[in-house]
């Protein structure tokens, strides 16, 4: 027999152990050839070939997927199949399955009851019951960071309102006290540089026993009736500045100044140190009102009240400021006329906001550039020519060339757009005329151009 008489190859299945390793092809086993070895090598051939057929794999106990397939166990030309699931190729090349993406989370209800509760849509104490005992709550937290912001404030409002108090009474007692009671200035004169300051000082009196108490509502808007005394000494503060400069002329009063400066109480502090600071402690008032009205819960009891103090003391924080700003116009605007002379200088700063003023090149048709002296008002540019350095009684003045309105103003920027060190070339065009006006500075001409910008804009709206 042919198989007798050659070496007999056999297929089999690889073992189990080998299968675990992932080897999934058939096994040849060769045998040398002897007389008997049919006889003996065929019972054990069978013996595999069943072992091989009803072996389960063992990961799937039970039906395998239909991502495995069949072995395929033969010899020679007849081949049978086994129930040995094992990965297909299309299986190996994807290899393991990713898990599913896990769906997003619905919003729990204490998210939704604090994006509500934010809206004023819904109490933000629904649903909070829910919660456990160790669960953070986000509504919670916040009100803690409020309920520490507004500790805070209310800390720095007591203790800066402790401090402005003592500083109040230390003018009141050793300069308004002193000075009414030696007379060494005139009523007049003591009023319009202290104005209201011991009422003032009385307004600060009443409030710092609410603010200890801590009855910060209750206390500022029963302090908002005295406000106005801060509007009255705002009004006064360029009037008390001049005065002072006044006063400090006369010997006697420079030399009480100086004593009652020395004490130990003002930690040397002058008195024109003192004197700006209602106002400072204004600008204080509104800042801690307005963080103290931020961090209080809606129900708080006193959230109304420090509401509508806040509001008050910003309008008049508002109105101060405006003062302030138009005290300082009209310095400017004192100073410009002082430096004008001439017929036409006269009257030509009254009701007029002062922006800027500088040296300018004006650049004519012909000839080189004529360095003068530019005055920019709210509603027009005023061009003046300096005075021989020789005159003698207009030295170091200017003298009015040309008043040009800026409602008619057409403004562009010849060169100088890329701030290089050459500084740059504006125009401006006028009815009647045009001017070209130059600087080497890049930065002074880029300031002049906002300014122009800002006038032309204001006055054609």
């Amino acid at each position: 027999m042919a198989w007798a008489q050659d070496r007999i190859c056999t297929e089999t299945t690889a073992p189990f152990s080998i299968l675990q390793m992932g080897h999934c092809s058939p096994v040849s086993v060769c045998t040398p050839k002897s007389p008997d070895s049919k006889s003996r090598l065929l019972p054990q051939l069978c013996a595999t070939q069943r072992k091989a057929t009803h072996q389960p794999h063992p990961a799937l106990p039970g039906q395998a997927p239909s991502t495995y397939r069949a072995l395929t166990v033969g010899r020679g030309p007849t081949e049978k199949t086994s129930n040995i699931p094992v990965l297909s190729a299309a299986s190996r090349r994807q290899g393991a399955r990713s898990p599913p993406r896990p769906r997003p989370r619905p919003r729990s209800r204490w998210r939704l009851n604090l994006q509500r509760a934010e809206t004023g849509s819904v109490d933000p104490q629904a649903g909070m019951e829910s919660l456990g005992p160790g669960a953070r709550c986000p509504v919670q937290e916040q009100r803690a960071r409020w309920e520490r912001k507004r500790a805070c404030t209310a800390w720095e409002l007591l203790e800066t309102e402790r401090r402005y108090h003592e500083q109040l009474g230390l003018v009141a007692t050793y300069f308004v006290g002193i000075l009414r009671a030696k007379g060494t200035v005139r009523p007049p004169e003591r009023q319009a540089l202290f104005g209201p300051w011991e009422l003032i000082y009385g307004a600060s009196q009443e409030l710092l026993p609410y603010l200890e108490g801590g009855r910060w509502g209750q206390g500022l808007e029963g302090f908002c009736p005295h406000l106005k005394l801060y509007t009255q000494y705002a009004a006064n503060a360029e009037r008390s500045r001049t005065t002072l400069q006044e006063q400090l002329k006369n010997k006697r009063f420079r030399k009480f100044v100086q004593l009652q400066e020395g004490r130990p109480e003002f930690g040397g502090l002058q008195l024109q140190d003192l004197l700006p600071l209602p106002l400072q402690r204004l600008q204080q008032y509104e800042n801690l009102a307005v963080a103290l009205a931020e961090n209080t819960g809606p129900n708080s009891p006193d959230h109304e009240q420090l509401t509508r103090a806040a509001r008050l003391i910003s309008e008049t924080a508002q109105r101060v400021h405006t003062i302030g700003q138009k005290q300082k116009n009209d310095q400017h605007l004192q100073r410009v006329q002082g430096l004008l002379s001439g017929r036409q200088a006269k009257g030509l700063t009254s009701g007029r906001w002062f922006l800027r003023q500088g040296w300018l090149l004006v650049v004519p048709p012909r000839g080189e550039p004529r360095p003068r002296m530019f005055f920019l008002f709210s509603d027009a540019l005023l061009m003046a020519k300096p005075r021989p350095p020789l005159h003698l009684l207009q030295s170091g003045t200017f003298a009015c060339q040309a008043l040009y309105p800026m409602a008619e103003c057409q403004l562009h920027r010849v060169f100088g757009h890329s701030g290089g060190p050459c500084g740059g070339l504006l125009s401006l065009s006028f009815p009647h005329e045009k001017l070209l006006l130059m600087s080497t500075d890049q930065e002074e001409l880029l300031g002049w151009y906002h300014s122009l910008t800002l006038a032309i804009s204001n006055q054609k709206n």
